[in-house]
């Protein structure tokens, strides 16, 4: 696999899921659901944002995560590279903290990680928001000592380091001859720019999401799983946000996609109740959206499922 992007081949599905934020019952009735549907030449991209700063269920959602690969991996024909996860902003913030003895101003730096969500890897880890302030404040030395001990934080839990380690900055399918890729980012996109070039605008841009520019000769959809302002589900024709407020008061979305970027399904786990399945068209997407928006869930929600998708899409 690619050290910085993962490269789906051509697979018979791809499952889409948006950012978790810390919310554990709806990842484990998400992961209820799809070890159903899972099957062979499927792949499972994560993308990003598992923990949240507010959740105090972070460390129950590593597990998950590293118990629903397990199994996956355990049935027959299954391979590691049909899991993939991502590093959304606050991975991404993670990263670049353990970094920071390299930053021009270490404080400025930390708190740009704080604004992306950084705090929720520091709690997980036992690590005082205070002390890494002051920590920052100190020289470059001090600094390295102590983000080599946030390092062995992190090797000490089994399976964390791994699971970090083989997270992607972005994923991409290989279509049949002729059509356009599509491709699973975790919070943004830069048309303006190739994949290879796209530098911080992966996880932070102020650019708007759309398939526009250059971009459209090559990708036929492009689909992040994070929205900073959290304006939720958009099913767009080329530019999907899957984010539909997950740990902050919304469901939990999953989207199903041919590797040409087709939406065959979209699943949602949270909410008043299960949509039928209907051919996936702009009614059923307004239907979904309203839905969404006037049924804010609370926190101890999680335990029903909203689907809607392509029939005979399995």
């Amino acid at each position: 696999m690619n050290e910085k992007f993962a490269d789906l081949e051509t697979p018979r599905r791809i499952w889409a899921v948006a950012a978790i934020h810390g919310d554990i019952e709806r990842l484990e009735t998400l992961h209820d659901y799809l070890a159903t549907r899972f099957g062979l030449r499927d792949r499972l991209v994560y993308m990003g944002n598992y923990l949240s700063v507010e959740s105090q269920y972070n460390a129950e959602v590593f597990d998950e995560l590293l118990a629903f690969r397990a199994a996956l991996l355990a049935k027959p024909g299954m391979e590691a590279s049909d899991i993939v996860h991502l590093r959304g902003p606050a991975e991404e913030a993670w990263l670049r903290l353990l970094r920071l003895q390299f930053a021009p101003v270490a404080m400025q730096t930390l708190e740009k990680l704080m604004a992306s969500g950084v705090e929720a890897y520091l709690r997980l880890y036992g690590v005082s928001l205070n002390d890494t302030k002051s920590m920052a404040r100190a020289g470059s030395m001090a600094i390295t000592r102590w983000t080599n001990q946030l390092r062995a934080l992190q090797r000490h839990v089994a399976g964390h380091e791994s699971l970090f380690c083989s997270m992607r900055r972005a994923a991409f399918a290989q279509p049949t001859a002729g059509a356009k890729r599509a491709l699973f980012v975790p919070a943004g996109f830069d048309s303006a720019r190739s994949l290879e070039d796209q530098a911080e605008a992966l996880w932070w841009t102020s650019a708007s999401f759309r398939v526009n520019g250059r971009a459209q000769s090559t990708y036929s959809r492009i689909v992040r799983g994070f929205d900073s302002v959290n304006s939720g589900i958009n099913l767009e024709e080329a530019a999907v946000t899957l984010d539909g407020g997950c740990g902050r008061g919304g469901p939990l979305a999953c989207g199903c996609f041919a590797p040409d970027g087709r939406l065959l399904e979209i699943v949602a786990v949270g909410g008043p109740g299960i949509f039928e399945t209907t051919p996936f068209n702009e009614t059923a997407e307004d239907k979904f959206q309203q839905a969404a928006e006037k049924a804010p869930l609370s926190d101890k929600a999680g335990s029903e499922v909203w689907e809607y998708g392509i029939a005979g899409a399995a």
